[in-house]
């Protein structure tokens, strides 16, 4: 039996902020019960909510030294089980107490500092030593720094190999050196430019892909583009030296959760064999739903995501009047930035029959969305890997995308000469590319029905389960553990 502990700041059910908490939540349950033994290690932030709360057991609590506090820490620990996975808490209402798991910057970067180095302390304690520990973005990263550093004199840790997965580099935990050194208690030769030192700064992240065994990131191309200078946030050159220890692993959904079949969110049930009669039921009750002109005839292009210039809206922006045009219904989901949601709400205020701006985060809308519109917009700058489009596919809504991170290894591109792919694509970040793709997509959606139910038919056929993922990760734990 291979031991394996995920390392993350959030996880499903009990706390989300973002696609992370799906992967830590959904991941460890795929694994082959038989061989692995995955359990994951989490923050007991006090906004989990009650109906979890309440079913954690108290293990153990210690006192722990750490960096420049004078006093000893409180290291609570409790636990449960869900889902079938064994799913441990670190407690310490100082760090873990208030509304939201993160606030600023700089308390996250010593709550999460605390957290790492209680994630080993945990372990003698709670009698289970990994053979492998899978660290989740930054906020776990100084796991493998404490372990080949301060942990590494104590036999307990001997052996233990560390993966570090990076789910978004923008987000790296960067603080000035003196403060990060002071309340990690790290050794001071640890802060150098081929270590955690960072543009004269200390990043915990850097420190976690020095000191982890291997790295992997959420997508095959993803793990290409962060060597490169425009999508490698500084760290390129890390990577570069690190590329025999880099892969991309995709992320994947829930495929009981999203699953059109089954789906009590929709207006109406279908799947691939009726899919092209059911389907368009959606789309007409959404219509109506959202005050839109019902009219099966109309091009109805979803956008579900937050607002934010990561995700290729400044383009949107820039032919918006464009987009909308007489054929089109264009229907937003999703909140961030104010220039963004002000400018959805603007013109679903002068083009009232073509935009509907639900400037709010819904997972009943998000589904019955899904359903119904016809093609799915996700223009993103830079995507590691991404999920809603394969939510798109799933429900055969077919994706336009830009060739990026996941979004080109998942999506497809249409070829109607050898009649095959999934979606639609465009490579350069650029307004007048995309919005020639998404008029591409709508010829084909006028002028030749037969190919665009091959393009939903093909797309609903894709498989892009936990399952694939899992057996990935598997093949990569055999490696570092055989």
């Amino acid at each position: 039996m291979k031991k394996v502990l995920f390392v993350a700041s959030e996880c499903v059910p009990f706390i989300k902020t973002g696609g992370l908490a799906d992967v830590v939540g959904t991941l460890p349950k795929m694994f082959d019960k038989e061989k692995y033994d995955v359990r994951v290690i989490m923050p007991y932030y006090t906004c989990i909510p009650a109906q979890y709360r309440n079913s954690f057991t108290y293990r153990h609590h210690f006192y722990m030294d750490i960096g420049w506090q004078k006093e000893k820490l409180h290291v609570g620990i409790m636990t449960t089980e869900y889902e079938g996975v064994t799913f441990y808490f670190v407690d310490n209402e100082y760090y873990f107490s208030g509304w939201a798991p993160y606030g600023t910057t700089r308390f996250d970067i010593e709550k999460f500092t605390f957290f790492c180095k209680a994630v080993l302390a945990i372990l003698p304690v709670i009698d289970f030593k990994p053979d492998i520990i899978h660290c989740h973005d930054w906020q776990s990263a100084l796991v493998p720094v404490y372990l080949k550093t301060i942990f590494a004199s104590n036999p307990f840790f001997w052996g233990i190999k560390t993966i570090m997965t990076i789910h978004n580099l923008k987000f790296q935990g960067i603080w000035d050196l003196k403060t990060i050194r002071g309340i990690s208690g790290l050794p001071a030769d640890l802060f150098t430019p081929d270590k955690l030192e960072f543009n004269k700064d200390a990043n915990m992240l850097k420190g976690g892909l020095v000191y982890s065994d291997y790295i992997t990131t959420v997508s095959d191309t993803y793990a290409r583009e962060i060597q490169m200078p425009y999508y490698g946030e500084g760290l390129d050159g890390l990577l570069r030296a690190r590329n025999n220890s880099l892969c991309g692993i995709l992320n994947g959904i829930d495929y009981d959760e999203y699953n059109p079949e089954k789906d009590a969110h929709i207006y109406k049930n279908y799947d691939i064999s009726t899919v092209d009669t059911l389907k368009v039921q959606n789309k007409l009750a959404l219509q109506k739903q959202l005050g839109l002109p019902v009219d099966k005839n109309k091009f109805m292009l979803a956008i579900i995501s937050r607002l934010t210039d990561q995700k290729g809206l400044d383009l949107v922006d820039w032919v918006m009047n464009q987009i909308c045009d007489d054929n089109t219904q264009l229907v937003v989901l999703g909140t961030g930035e104010g220039q963004y949601e002000n400018m959805f709400k603007h013109y679903q205020w002068i083009k009232p029959q073509n935009v509907s701006a639900n400037i709010y985060y819904s997972d009943d809308l998000a589904h019955k969305l899904y359903a119904a519109a016809d093609a799915f917009l996700m223009p993103s700058r830079f995507e590691p890997c991404g999920l809603s489009q394969l939510m798109s596919l799933r429900y055969g809504t077919v994706p336009i995308v830009r060739e990026t991170g996941g979004l080109k290894d998942t999506v497809q591109a249409y070829n109607e000469v050898e009649n095959t792919g999934t979606g639609f694509s465009f490579a350069n970040y650029n307004a007048h590319e995309m919005l020639g793709i998404i008029n591409y997509a709508k010829k084909i959606y006028y002028e030749n029905q037969e190919a665009w139910r091959g393009i939903v038919h093909r797309g609903m056929r894709a498989n892009f389960s936990w399952h694939i993922s899992a057996k990935k990760y598997e093949e990569l734990y055999d490696r570092l553990i055989w």
